[in-house]
């Protein structure tokens, strides 16, 4: 079993380092509700088409709970992207007060 690399949301820094991208796994209607200003938006089922859109910098992914992001952190690790899952995903970031926006300007929720 590939060990996968997480962290909470505790252990992510606030404001984020610089260099550092968010990859967020989601579907296009959860993107469009609320997501981390300057995240990257690749939805899971696309991932493997799009590898060459994952930077090869340390990349945090991120979901709505953790699950989807822990597969695509299993899988982008396995093609050598250094990447770590952020378990609770956009659930524990909002509710750790950290900044959203969203594609139409309303009041960013996790959907």
């Amino acid at each position: 079993m590939v060990s996968i690399p997480t962290v909470t949301i505790d252990g992510v820094p606030d404001p984020l380092p610089e260099g550092l991208v968010v990859l967020d796994v989601r579907e296009p209607s959860e993107w469009q509700a609320g997501h981390v200003e300057g995240a990257l938006h690749i939805p899971l089922g696309e991932l493997t088409g799009r590898l060459d859109e994952v930077p090869t910098t340390q990349t945090l992914v991120v979901c709505k709970v953790g699950g989807r992001s822990a597969q695509a952190t299993a899988w982008l690790a396995q093609q050598g992207r250094d990447v770590v899952n952020l378990d609770g995903g956009m659930l524990d970031w909002q509710a750790a007060g950290r900044p959203m926006v969203s594609e139409d300007g309303s009041t960013p929720q996790v959907g």
